[in-house]
Parts: C-alpha cells; structure tokens; sequence
C-alpha cells in the first residue's frame, strides 16, 4: 500500500478513465488511485472494474447513487481516504486538464518541503492555461482576485481543485460543516485549512483543459462561488476556527 492516494471524481469520463489511471501508475513513485464515481450512464464504472482486475491492491472503487456534487464526492473519498490511514491525499481530475506527471510536485511539497496543503496553480507564474477561450480565462483569473479580496487569503489560484493534502489537514477539518457542492468547495477548504493555521503552498502547473468529454463548469458554479465566497467570509466573524485535534 503507498502512502499517497489520487482521489478523482468521475461522471461520464469513459474517454479518459483508463488512459489517465494507467499515466497516473506509471509514475515513479506509487501512487493508489479511488475512484470516486456518480452511476455515470456511459460505463466509466464498467471500465474502473476491469482495470481493479489488472491493477488489485492500487485501483479502487466508490460507487454512488447519481451526480451528487463535486464537494460531496471529495468528501466521501477524504472520508475512505482517512479509513485506509493515507498519509497524502490529493485531487485531481480525470480529463488530462490536470497532468498526472506534476503530482510528484505536489508530494513533494507536502512531503519534503514544509507544506500541509499543495496547490497546482495556474496563476503563480503569470497565467498557464492551455485551450480556455480568453473569456474563461479572465474570468477564472479575476475570480481568485476577488477571493483573496473578499477572504484576505495570499493564495493566488484559489478555485484550483488540483491538490495535495496531508491527512492532519482533513483529519482537522470539520468536514460536516463545508457546505459548498461545487467549484466553491475548492476554495472554503482552501479557506478552512488557511483559518485552521497550515501552511498552505502553491506549486506552479501548466492547465490544460480537457479534449476528450464534456465540461461539468456550468454559470450557476460560478454564481455559487461568486455568492458564496462573501456568505463564507461573513459567517466567519462568528465562527470559532478549531482543530478537531
């Protein structure tokens, strides 16, 4: 059993579930992967199950009863994640946006040089984002403008959902209390752990976003993080920040 888990959330990614998990095993270093995966009607489940057979004490599976959320699927994989005693949790999606090779980066962020939470940042190095019309581009960029505005947070990608946690992170954070389904979750966790006191680091990424299926971002995303964010940092001036332990 490694030490690190990728946990990645599936809805309908039969074009890319099998190339990303065999990348993700090639690596250097072991990584386990979960897959996190929403009754997807096009048969990413059926792939998943296959590659269990070649791939037994690596590749793992969680099955739910539809699309339940972003946040929730991240939820229930930190939650089996903890069980199985990981020590380093990531996210990463499973459409190549995110390049499996940069999670060595990631762990060791987390693992040598001091961090607690590793980002994969678009913005920490100018603006890497490869294929995004400019209109999402700017739109993406100027949302984290706005969150570290409205939060005080000195992270520059704060919607960034390419991560690395160790397990004192998830293992502190009271995961009952986020509230966020969708591209929001990313930042109120991002947001947690920077109340909670760890050392939160950003590791630069190039983003590409996906060739192979269909985009789950949808505007009333952003409107649930454009919303949210402020909710959060007025329900904040009344919230105790505590480590679970």
């Amino acid at each position: 059993m490694s030490d690190s888990v990728v946990i990645i959330p599936t809805y309908n990614e039969k074009e890319n579930i099998e190339r990303i998990i065999r990348k993700v095993f090639s690596l250097e270093k072991t990584f386990d992967i979960l897959i996190v995966e929403d009754n997807s009607p096009d048969g990413t489940a059926n792939i998943v199950k296959k590659l269990i057979q070649e791939f037994p004490e690596r590749l793992f599976i969680e099955e739910r009863k539809g699309k339940l959320g972003l946040g929730t699927a991240y939820i229930h994989g930190f939650k089996w994640a903890l069980a199985k005693n990981y020590e380093f949790i990531f996210e990463m999606d499973a459409d190549f946006s995110h390049n499996p090779d940069d999670l060595l980066k990631l762990y060791d962020a987390c693992a040598n040089k001091g961090g607690d939470v590793a980002i994969g940042s678009r913005y920490i190095k100018g603006v890497n984002v490869v294929n995004w019309p400019m209109g999402r581009v700017l739109m993406s960029y100027f949302a984290s403008i706005y969150v570290r505005f409205i939060t005080g947070m000195k992270i520059m990608d704060t919607t960034a959902g390419f991560k690395c946690y160790r397990a004192i992170v998830l293992k502190s954070i009271d995961l009952s209390k986020i509230k966020f389904m969708g591209y929001a979750f990313q930042i109120e966790m991002k947001f947690t752990a920077w109340k909670l006191g760890f050392n939160v680091v950003e590791v630069p990424i190039i983003f590409t976003d996906r060739t192979e299926g269909t985009s789950k971002m949808s505007k009333s995303i952003f409107k649930e993080a454009f919303f949210g964010v402020l909710n959060m940092k007025i329900a904040s001036w009344f919230r105790k920040f505590e480590r679970l332990q």
